[in-house]
């Protein structure tokens, strides 16, 4: 997770520093860690944890009685409730403009470092669904028009799995939270959605298995055999050949008699009139996703709201 200076806090939040102070020492709600020249340091879940603060607040609520709740009892209400609106998902298209017109001729200081400004500044959740996906779908397009190399594409998507792995790998292993298997099935290069979704569902407290790119159908059903997952997800991107296609959503309708199955991506759309005949559920957009995770951590952890 990255690491946002109190200054930042206050712009992401809408909380002054003072305030976010009293909290952090009164009530401690929020437990910043200390860099090495002793600036206060707050996680992306302090962020997203003190925006589910304020709104209470704005809801009625008092500082005291969500004190007395607890942070963690908190942290759980505020994954339930954290389904984003449309709007809150539009890509920055100044700023994706701005990339574009880097990428040829290739630019790569320039890209990198409005791209990493761009990022810096942001809670990283919000940083995949404005900034890294619509990206990763822009350089496709600008590759299938003939405006960039397939090496530019390549390199682009490299740098934002780079960017992925390094926020995964500082994620906490959630043990007791909705187990959720992520891969792409046989055949699916393309990772960065699961990749994405694997992030978000990690960050809202999932105990997330990612198991990557080109996942045999057998593979997956006798790891799911092991783990026992609550929900199955894949990503889907391209489009296939009919032949293909059914005889993959065959074997996943056989997975999907014993374990939840969802798809998603621009190949899972494509199918959606062929998998109203499956056991298979389509997870159009992110906001179905988030719904979906949603009604699994309701059915874990089923927080009650205070009065």
């Amino acid at each position: 997770m990255k690491a946002h200076r109190i200054h930042r806090v206050a712009k992401l939040t809408g909380l002054s520093r003072d305030v976010i102070r009293v909290w952090e020492k009164r009530y401690g709600l929020v437990k910043p860690l200390r860099s090495p020249n002793r600036y206060r340091e707050y996680t992306d879940e302090d962020v997203a944890l003190l925006r589910f603060l304020k709104e209470e607040l704005d809801r009625g609520q008092t500082i005291g009685a969500l004190a007395i709740e607890g942070r963690e009892s908190l942290l759980q209400r505020m994954r339930l409730d954290a389904v984003p609106k449309q709007q809150e998902l539009a890509p920055l298209q100044t700023l994706l403009e701005e990339l574009a017109a880097c990428l040829d001729p290739l630019d790569k200081v320039r890209f990198e470092q409005k791209l990493n400004g761009a990022v810096a500044v942001i809670p990283f959740e919000e940083a995949i669904q404005r900034i890294l996906l619509p990206l990763e779908r822009l350089v496709g397009e600008l590759w299938h028009q003939g405006k960039i190399d397939i090496a530019v594409e390549h390199y682009v998507t490299k740098l934002i799995q780079q960017k992925l792995f390094a926020v995964m790998n500082q994620l906490p292993v959630n043990e007791h939270g909705p187990r959720l298997l992520i891969a792409c099935p046989e055949g699916e290069w393309h990772e960065i959605g699961a990749q994405a979704v694997a992030y978000l569902a990690a960050m809202r407290g999932c105990h997330v298995y990612y198991l990557g790119p080109n996942l045999p159908t057998a593979s997956l059903a006798s790891f799911c055999d092991r783990i026992k997952p609550e929900l199955v997800l894949l990503s889907l991107t391209e489009v296939r050949s009919p032949d293909n296609t059914i005889q993959l959503l065959r074997e996943l309708d056989d997975v999907a008699a014993r374990w939840p199955v969802a798809m998603g991506g621009e190949g899972a759309r494509a199918l959606e009139g062929m998998l109203r005949g499956t056991r298979v559920e389509l997870l159009d957009d992110l906001i179905q996703f988030q719904r979906r995770l949603t009604r699994l951590l309701a059915e874990r952890f089923a927080v009650p709201h205070s009065s």
